[in-house]
């Protein structure tokens, strides 16, 4: 029985929400159509107007703010894995190595406890602000049910008042649905009233915060790393001064049709002595201040290595570094004798050079009698060979000349070289060349982009066909060409 009893209410309460239904569908359906009127206030829709608003700005704020932090894990997964790089890297004979491991592990520890405060400070704070929005909403929407159901119960009562039938019961019933309806409408206005407006003064002070708190952990994040980054630029900087005279040895390439580049900042051998092993190469580019051994050789002007073993020609197709200097020199000797060249660069002062014959004087003597006692014995020596290029254009110009222009030309066009030897590109901003090749100079767009010992410029065949400068276009070793024009 009381299993039945239980089902009884249970289906009495579903067709009283559904006779609910009905009774505020057909309310609404009226008031639309102008039948009926609907009760209005206007200050508590800017209340709802502006929760919406503030719901909607919480809501963009909450996932911005989850960005972010999605984005400070992903800059310390990357800052972690560079720290270690550079601790592989760091070899153990160099000074500062436990440094910089120190260094290391204050960083991942200096980005996780500021991703874990940001954490505790603004997302879990922008969580609970959020966290009261919803019970509100659905208030705010039961109040809108309630007042359709006092509108009802109104029109219902009045309709009964105006009847030429009056039913007294039915008016007293009614009336007593209205006292009801109107008592739970009133209830759920006045709470809304008075939380609504308070919410709504509420976002200043939690912006302020939210904001304020984010700042200020940047600010100390940003302190902190600013101190390790400053620790770490000392340690590196001990070890450039360190490091810095000694020699970085550069293994021979294994083929002269595939020059390879050479490395960007060699350093020249602490003792001045000359390179003899026919494995490895050193890119000298500062040049001791001195005069040439050889009597009545030229300055060279373009970059070059030394090379022993008899002379093969062409000269050795080495790629330069787009760093280093153009004052070298290529010299071939054979097995025998391989004497030492100083050479002295147009930007050394005279007084240097002067001193520097006097010192060499003696070993030129030495080497002119080798010389001749080789001579006689059938065998002969190879002088330097001294490979010219021409000065490299800086902003459409040519050092110590004006720009040429010509309408047949590209713009900027400075002059032509022919390729000597094959050159094999490396990179996507290349020209590869055969030798025979003509190419047109020009200047490059930002100067300060031009290494020594490249040119910018367009194969004239590719100019004439395509008349296109930026599908065209490359740079290209000046020591593999040579000027025509």
């Amino acid at each position: 029985m009381a299993e039945l009893g239980s089902k009884g209410v249970t289906a009495g309460k579903i067709a009283s929400n559904v006779q609910k239904k009905l009774t505020r569908a057909q309310e609404k359906v009226l008031q639309k159509l102008g039948k009926a009127d609907e009760t209005k206030d206007e200050q508590f829709e800017q209340c709802v107007q502006n929760f919406n608003k503030q719901l909607s700005e919480g809501t963009r704020l909450q996932k911005d703010l989850r960005t972010y932090l999605a984005s400070v894990k992903a800059m310390h997964e990357a800052s972690k894995k560079l720290t270690e790089c550079l601790q592989e890297v760091y070899e153990p004979d160099w000074p500062g190595r436990d440094d910089t491991n120190k260094i290391a592990e204050n960083n991942d520890l200096l980005w996780t406890d500021f991703h874990q405060k940001l954490v505790d400070q603004a997302l879990l704070t922008m969580d609970t602000y959020l966290g009261q929005f919803p019970d509100i909403k659905s208030r705010i929407a039961k109040r809108g049910r309630k007042l359709v159901d006092y509108d009802s119960a109104r029109h219902h009562f009045e309709a009964l008042q105006t009847a030429k039938k009056k039913d007294e019961t039915k008016i007293a019933k009614a009336e007593e649905e209205l006292v009801k309806a109107q008592k739970v409408f009133e209830e759920m206005n006045v709470d809304l009233q008075e939380e609504l407006p308070s919410l709504w003064n509420s976002r200043v002070g939690f912006y302020v915060n939210t904001f304020q708190s984010i700042a200020g952990l940047e600010e100390n994040f940003h302190k902190e790393m600013s101190k390790l980054n400053q620790n770490l630029h000392d340690v590196l900087l001990g070890l450039d001064k360190q490091y810095s005279g000694n020699a970085l040895p550069v293994k021979a390439q294994p083929s002269d049709s595939t020059p390879a580049k050479a490395n960007k900042s060699p350093s020249p051998p602490p003792d001045g002595s000359p390179i003899t092993s026919p494995e490895t190469k050193t890119v000298n580019h500062e040049l001791e201040p001195s005069t040439l051994e050889a009597p009545g050789a030229s300055i060279p002007k373009s970059p070059s290595q030394l090379r022993k073993g008899p002379p093969v020609p062409p000269p050795p197709k080495v790629t330069p570094s787009k760093e280093i200097k153009q004052e070298n020199i290529i010299s071939l000797f054979d097995d025998n004798f391989v004497p030492e060249i100083s050479v002295t660069t147009p930007s050394q002062p005279a007084e240097a050079a002067h001193a520097g014959a006097e010192a060499a004087g003696s070993e030129a003597a030495a080497g002119a009698d080798a010389s001749k006692t080789e001579a006689d014995s059938g065998s002969s020596s190879l002088p330097a060979v001294v490979v010219e290029t021409f000065p490299a254009a800086v902003n459409g110009t040519v050092e110590g000349g004006a720009s040429s222009e010509r309408p047949d030309m590209p713009p900027g066009f400075l002059f032509k070289v022919q390729a000597m030897h094959d050159y094999t590109a490396t990179d996507s901003d290349e020209l590869q060349l055969k030798a025979g090749d003509v190419v047109l100079v020009i200047p490059f767009e930002n100067p300060e982009e031009q290494d020594e010992g490249w040119l910018m410029g367009v194969k004239e065949s590719d100019w004439i066909q395509h008349k296109e400068l930026d599908q065209c276009r490359g740079v290209f070793p000046e020591n593999f060409t040579e000027r025509v024009q």
